[in-house]
C-alpha cells in the first residue's frame, strides 16, 4: 500500500513502459525530503511492502548523491537496510541491484558498484538509471571514453527523463576534464537549464567559466553552487576532496576542474 495522495508537485511513475518502475521526483531538497516522508508512511501502513522499501531507498540515496541532505551517513545506512530487505524478493530485482550500486557509489566504492549496475542492466536492458550510473562509475575508475556513450544512449532511450540534467552534466564533466571548454560549457548549461536546483552543474560551470577567463560569471555560479550544496564541499578545495574523491580521474580533475574552481575563488584550505 502506498500513500493515498502525493503533493501536486511530486510525480510518481507507476507504470513505466520499460517495466522498471521508479518514482519520478523533481529534484529539490524539499521534494526529495517530502517524498521520503511519504514512503516512510507507506511502510508504516504496509510493513511488508516491497515497493515502499525500494522507493524509500530511491529517495534517501538520491538526496545523498545530489548533496541535498544533512544526514548523509544515516541516509546511507537506512538505504542499505532497505535494500537488504528486498534483495531476496523476486520483485524489483533490477532496482535492488541499482540502488545497491548507488549506495556503493555514495561511499566512493566505484569498482564495487560496477557489477551491481551491470547486473541491473542484465535484468532490465532498458534501465536508463543503471546505464547512466554505470557510465558515471567509469568516470571515477578512469575509463572516460565510456562515460559519454552511456549518457547519450540514455538520452536516446528517455529524452524527456526527469533526471536528464544529470546526464547532460556528466557529458560536460568529461569535456571539461579533457579541456574542451566550449563543449563543456554547452553541455553543463543544458544541465543547469534542465534543473537549476542541482548544485553540481553550477560548480562545474563556475570552473569552466573561470578557465575561459569569465571570472564574473564564474563567481556568480559558485555562489549558486554553495547555496544549493548540503555538505559544504565548495567552501574549499580540501573540503571538496574530502567529500568527493575523484579516484583515477583525480589527476585530470586537479589540472582542470579544481584549477578552475581556484580561479573562481575557492580557497585551497
Amino acid at each position: 500500500m502506498l500513500p493515498a495522495r502525493l503533493p501536486s508537485r511530486l510525480t510518481v511513475n507507476w507504470c513505466e513502459p520499460r517495466h522498471l518502475v521508479h518514482p519520478i521526483i523533481p529534484t529539490s531538497r524539499e521534494n526529495i525530503s517530502e517524498a521520503a516522508q511519504l514512503f516512510e508512511q507507506a511502510l508504516v501502513l504496509d510493513p511488508r511492502s516491497i515497493d515502499a522499501r525500494i522507493f524509500l531507498a530511491h529517495a534517501l540515496a538520491c538526496r545523498v548523491l545530489e548533496q541535498m541532505t544533512d544526514t548523509v551517513q544515516a541516509d546511507i545506512e537506512r538505504t542499505e537496510q532497505l535494500i537488504e530487505e528486498v534483495r531476496q524478493s523476486p520483485r524489483r530485482q533490477s532496482l535492488a541491484h541499482y540502488w545497491k550500486g548507488q549506495v556503493l557509489r555514495a561511499q566512493h566504492r566505484y569498482d564495487a558498484a560496477v557489477p551491481e549496475f551491470e547486473t541491473a542492466i542484465a535484468l532490465d536492458r532498458n534501465s536508463v538509471l543503471a546505464l547512466t550510473s554505470l557510465g558515471l562509475c567509469k568516470f571515477f575508475t578512469g575509463a572516460l571514453e565510456e562515460v559519454i556513450p552511456a549518457q547519450q544512449q540514455a538520452i536516446r532511450l528517455s529524452p524527456r527523463d526527469p533526471y536528464i540534467a544529470n546526464w547532460f552534466w556528466r557529458i560536460g564533466m568529461v569535456h571539461l576534464l579533457q579541456s574542451r571548454l566550449d563543449e563543456a560549457i554547452l553541455w553543463i548549461e543544458r544541465a543547469r537549464g534542465s534543473n537549476p536546483r542541482i548544485a553540481g552543474p553550477h560548480a562545474w560551470l563556475a570552473s569552466a567559466s573561470a578557465l575561459k577567463g569569465d571570472i564574473e560569471r564564474a563567481r556568480a555560479e559558485l555562489v549558486e553552487a554553495r547555496q544549493l550544496s548540503g555538505d559544504g564541499r565548495y567552501s574549499s578545495l580540501a573540503r571538496f576532496r574530502a567529500v568527493q574523491p575523484y579516484g583515477k580521474a583525480q589527476a585530470l580533475a586537479e589540472e582542470t576542474f579544481f584549477a578552475g574552481l581556484r580561479k573562481a575563488g575557492v580557497p585551497d584550505e
